[in-house]
């Protein structure tokens, strides 16, 4: 194997094995971003050796025992710690990390860890977007280059961002545990939050010149599959996990040839991903079957569903969709939601209906550069044979639109819409 595959191979295993190796260092550090570092450190270690000694047979203990022992020297030197840390140093030693019994050990303590792992870098005392970075690079693996890339940042503002996130969470005193109780559930929430954020910026990129960005809706897809295996009872961690691969089973489908949006109406549905289909379906079965009340990421994920039940645009349940819209409503009352339920009365009742909503909504702050609710009315208005109207506000919502793919779209639409 050349220098160049090695390096290659390192970086794979790298992925699959960093959001594994951090977690079990922060349970021994109790520090998150102390096993950020000593992660790096061994990453280095493995790109320095492997090239000339061989990827180890089983590269994972490799990591691991190089990192617990880069660990136990970190604290030696750090003597100004003081008796706490030579209580850390006595625990590490007294374990034994062997090989054979590697992979038993983790199994033991793994869930928990990389659960507490999640917890941390979600947690709320961050700003989302800080949040959003520290997942992103803790648990997903991705570089700093690749989250600002993905963002539409410079590598040096999240470089920032994640530095002083672990330097929030190292002097906040926070304990590094998965929260009980009511904690749990508040911390639950931004745990999913930060993960359909991550996804949502990938199935529809607020800016820039792509309409998707795949590799953020794959990380978020992996989060998620990994937080319902190590939350299994918790309702809404398999609504959200169904509601992301019902709408990544579209991401074919989403784009023409040229890379421009296609709409879901006119979307061909035979490309829709049927595996994804029935993963998604089979998570929101599961999350119904634990609450039949259903949360929010569930109630969008039966929403979603009846799109993918529908062979054709023409026999979807509409009607269904409004009302769960309305259900929605009740738990997350905000104008975007209301902005959603009025297409789907649209759909259901005829475009009056549902712009009688929009026009209702027309003064809400929280809408006032939201290119979408020109979109709507529009669409809306094109179908009532108010064309003019509708060129105009097309034409609006190009204006507020910051994704160039979406803004090529409206003035797309805006022509059509007076035939020109």
């Amino acid at each position: 194997m050349s220098d160049t595959d090695t390096h290659r191979a390192i970086l794979a295993i790298w992925r699959i094995e960093q959001a594994r190796l951090i977690a079990v260092l922060a349970r021994m550090m109790r520090d998150v971003g102390l096993a950020e570092d000593l992660a790096q450190e061994t990453l280095v270690t493995a790109l320095e050796r492997w090239p000339a000694a061989g990827v180890p047979e089983n590269p994972g203990a490799w990591l691991m025992m190089t990192a617990k022992n880069r660990a136990i020297d970190h604290l030696r030197r750090d003597k100004m710690r003081g008796r706490k840390h030579a209580e850390i140093v006595q625990e590490l030693e007294a374990e034994q990390f062997t090989v054979p019994d590697f992979d038993a050990a983790m199994d033991d303590d793994i869930g928990d860890d990389l659960l507490r792992l999640i917890f941390t870098a979600c947690h709320p005392i961050l700003s989302r977007e800080a949040r959003a970075a520290l997942t992103l690079r803790m648990i997903g693996g991705l570089t700093t280059e690749e989250i600002a890339r993905a963002f539409l940042s410079t590598e040096t503002t999240v470089g920032q961002r994640i530095v002083r996130a672990k330097r929030t969470l190292s002097e906040s005193g926070l304990a590094y545990e998965t929260p009980r109780g009511e904690a749990l559930a508040q911390r639950l929430a931004s745990v999913l939050e930060v993960i359909y954020l991550i996804f949502n910026e990938g199935y529809a990129a607020t800016a820039g010149e792509d309409w998707m960005r795949p590799q953020l809706c794959e990380e978020a897809l992996r989060l998620g599959r990994i937080l319902s295996t190590l939350a299994p009872l918790e309702p809404e961690v398999h609504g959200l996990v169904g509601l992301m691969e019902l709408h990544a089973s579209r991401a074919a489908a989403r784009t023409n040839a040229t890379g421009e949006p296609v709409l879901l109406l006119e979307q061909n549905r035979t490309r829709w991903d049927r595996l994804l289909i029935q993963r998604g379906l089979a998570a929101l079965e599961r999350a119904e079957a634990l609450d039949p009340k259903r949360g929010v990421y569930t109630l969008q994920a039966a929403m979603v569903a009846c799109h993918a039940r529908a062979p054709t645009a023409a026999v979807t349940d509409w009607t269904r969709i409004a009302a769960l819209y309305a259900e929605l409503a009740l738990l997350m009352p905000s104008p975007v939601v209301e902005l959603n339920r009025a297409v789907a009365v649209a759909m259901a009742e005829g475009p009056q209906a549902g712009l009688d909503i929009v026009d209702r909504l027309t003064g809400e702050p929280a809408l006032k550069r939201y290119h979408l609710l020109p979109s709507v009315r529009g669409d809306f208005l094109v179908k009532l044979g108010r064309h003019e109207e509708a060129r105009a506000e097309f034409e609006r919502a190009a204006a507020l639109a910051t994704n160039q793919r979406e803004r090529d779209l409206m003035l797309k639409r805006s022509r059509e819409a007076t035939g020109l």
